[in-house]
């Protein structure tokens, strides 16, 4: 029964095929292509169906419901939210979930409810489990997770301390016996997204060395809505970046010819599904509010890496990592024509109201690059829990 609860995902699949190709119509060519011309989800969908199917011949009585109220019988058996639920780094969130059963044919304490957390598209990990008066919560869940348990049929999950793991898709199930059906919920984080390098230059970062260097900079891949939504918000950026989903791909706002020729449309452009080892980009970072603050430390003079490292603990502090600037930036509107240390050993400064001393006409987060550590002297920008 290892497929038990996954027929939801070729109904989701085709949800997500159908609302991609909308939104690439609306983005006037994503790709430069024709919709759906660059998606590898076509094949994916057509053979989880055919799955799906041939799993509904064997197993008669078992039914899948996305996010509805009702079949065609007009049974209604698991309800949840349709869309999205949205919050932020830190906050509280209710994954909402009902269902519905024969009071008189089973027995409340039969019933398993079970919320897992969609990490590909055919696999899950299992976040919060409840049957009678049992409940489990698992790996980073623990502790933080809990039923909403408000009336007969509620199979809603609180996440309190919300994290920048925490997003993405969850499925609701319910089990009674051998029939169960599933509902899935998304889970968003309000938030930015941030292109990142290292110190070795542009694209030297394989998938896995891209999701190290997002989270070392208090950041997570982030997924093609996330970045789908900053180009829609104006983001431009011509150097193609890893997504969460092994993608690479980059937004163009203002096409021309050193990011595809000038007369190619606006868009996300996407290079496709790349070899996880081999091929090397640099990545799109998400990040969300801070549990902080952000500063910049006055100090009687400019300061080396080392320095600027000792200096922000002498204050209580540790040197702001890269996804903390840009969310003091957004967020908390950090503005300071001042270049300063960060934590990954660049110089940057953040800038709301541009001005001409300040590095251009754009608001945004200016870098100066990665310059010695030890004979260097700049500011520095500290971050206090």
């Amino acid at each position: 029964m290892a497929l038990k609860g996954r027929g939801v995902v070729a109904a989701w699949i085709l949800r997500r095929q159908e609302e991609d190709h909308s939104a690439t119509a609306r983005a006037a060519g994503r790709c430069g292509m024709l919709p759906g011309s660059c998606s590898p989800w076509g094949t994916l969908c057509v053979a989880l169906l055919i799955l799906s199917s041939q799993l509904t011949l064997a197993q008669k009585g078992r039914k899948k419901v996305v996010h509805v109220s009702e079949d065609d019988s007009g049974a209604v058996v698991v309800q949840t939210a349709p869309g999205k639920v949205v919050t932020h780094r830190g906050g509280t969130i209710i994954l909402p979930c009902r269902f519905h059963y024969d009071v008189s044919a089973h027995d409340p304490d039969e019933i398993r409810l079970k919320w897992t957390k969609m990490v590909e598209p055919m696999s899950f990990e299992d976040v919060f489990v409840a049957m009678g008066r049992e409940r489990r919560a698992f790996g980073s869940y623990r502790g933080r997770t809990a039923l909403q348990e408000d009336g007969s049929g509620d199979a809603s999950l609180i996440i309190r301390n919300v994290t920048l793991q925490d997003y993405g898709r969850y499925e609701c199930e319910v089990t009674n016996e051998l029939e169960d059906d599933a509902g899935m919920v998304k889970l968003d984080l309000e938030g930015l997204i941030f292109p990142y390098h290292p110190r070795l230059g542009r694209y030297t970062l394989n998938f896995h060395e891209a999701q190290k260097a997002c989270l070392e900079q208090d950041g997570i891949l982030a997924s093609y809505d996330q970045l789908h939504e900053a180009w829609l918000e104006g983001m431009d950026w011509c150097n193609a970046g890893w997504l969460d989903d092994g993608s690479v791909q980059y937004p163009i706002s203002k096409p021309r010819d050193e990011c595809g020729r000038k007369d190619t449309p606006v868009g996300v452009r996407n290079y496709g599904y790349r070899h996880k080892n081999d091929d090397r980009y640099d990545a799109f970072c998400f990040t969300s509010n801070l549990n902080g603050k952000v500063y910049f430390l006055k100090t009687y003079r400019k300061l080396s890496f080392p320095e600027a490292i000792q200096a922000c603990e002498n204050n209580g502090a540790t040197v702001a990592k890269v996804g903390q600037l840009y969310a003091a930036w957004k967020i908390q509107l950090l503005d300071k024509c001042e270049a300063g240390w960060v934590g990954d050993g660049s110089i940057r400064y953040p800038i709301v109201n541009p001005r001409a001393r300040c590095g251009g006409r754009e608001p945004g987060v200016r870098n100066l690059g990665f310059p010695d550590k030890k004979y260097k002297l700049f500011g520095v920008y500290c971050y206090k829990p």
